[in-house]
């Protein structure tokens, strides 16, 4: 038997307060962990918080990982544990001799730290607090199924989940700080669930996105966790958009294997026609000035 009870967490992270966040996050993954689950997936910025005021501020709060205190925190529970966590993590890292820091998540088993992705498409205010990753979408071998990462506003593109697949992906956990997205209708469903459940459908894999709630600064955010099957329908959430939650699912990674690989109807990775499709870089048109006809 190879499935497995996967958990996503939601919560509120607290800017700058490490301590406070390893005490939360810590409760949360042993009661997830007391329910049965052997895989967990955190919030984006579940380390340090997300509303740095600049790069100072990120640099200040970012830590080594390995080896710093919220990494080294849940690499601990994960030994202890036997579980496998992945969480969202202000990063900092030297290379080349220049310091860089990353928005982050980090893959912990109970062997200590898998492995590190760094987010690829940088929203918003982020492009002036963080470095861009060039590594593309690592996948990760571990014995319940190979795991591809995304970070919350990568989920807008699809290479990203269509990368992972590529990679021999059977679930993309994406630790998010989803925000509301203006003009959606009240009752309609959270955009990044809609994203979330078309790339499980498209790529016939598990998605887990893994939201956080609460306001930093004037920033809300909404929660709307959810966990995905390969058919693109929710196994767990969408939770709500306040408060914690823990949500749990029974997932097989490596047993959907033999179904995504055999449908004869939908193929969506054997079928695609790369011979057809447009390569290349897009340059978006400059602005009319105002009063310039079409």
């Amino acid at each position: 038997m190879t499935g497995f009870l996967l958990a996503g967490l939601q919560y509120e992270p607290v800017l700058r307060d490490q301590a406070a966040n390893i005490a939360t996050s810590s409760r949360l993954v042993r009661e997830a962990a007391a329910a049965g689950a052997r895989l967990v997936v955190l919030p984006e910025a579940a380390s340090a918080g997300y509303m740095f005021t600049d790069r100072d501020d990120a640099r200040r709060h970012a830590e080594p990982v390995p080896g710093g205190p919220v990494a080294s925190a849940w690499a601990a529970l994960a030994a202890e544990l036997d579980l496998w966590i992945v969480g969202g993590i202000t990063e900092l890292a030297v290379e080349e001799g220049r310091e860089k820091v990353y928005n982050a998540a980090a893959l912990f088993g109970p062997d200590g730290h898998v492995g590190t992705f760094r987010k690829a498409h940088l929203w918003n205010f982020e492009k002036e607090l963080y470095d861009r990753q060039e590594d593309g979408f690592p996948v990760f071998r571990t014995p319940l199924g190979n795991i591809g990462i995304g970070i919350c506003y990568d989920a807008w593109f699809p290479e990203t989940f269509r990368s992972a697949a590529l990679g021999g992906a059977d679930l993309l956990a994406l630790p998010s700080n989803w925000v509301p997205v203006p003009g959606q209708p009240e009752d309609a469903p959270a955009m990044a669930n809609l994203m979330c459940m078309t790339a499980a459908h498209s790529n016939q894999f598990y998605v887990a996105g893994v939201s956080r709630t609460g306001v930093e600064g004037d920033q809300p955010f909404i929660g709307r966790s959810v966990i995905v099957g390969p058919d693109g329908w929710p196994l767990a959430g969408p939770a709500g958009g306040e408060g914690e939650a823990v949500l749990l699912a029974e997932v097989d990674l490596i047993g959907s294997r033999e179904e995504r690989h055999g449908n004869p109807f939908n193929q969506p990775l054997g079928d695609r026609r790369t011979d057809v499709y447009r390569s290349g870089d897009f340059t978006p048109e400059p602005p009319r000035p105002a009063g310039d006809p079409a």
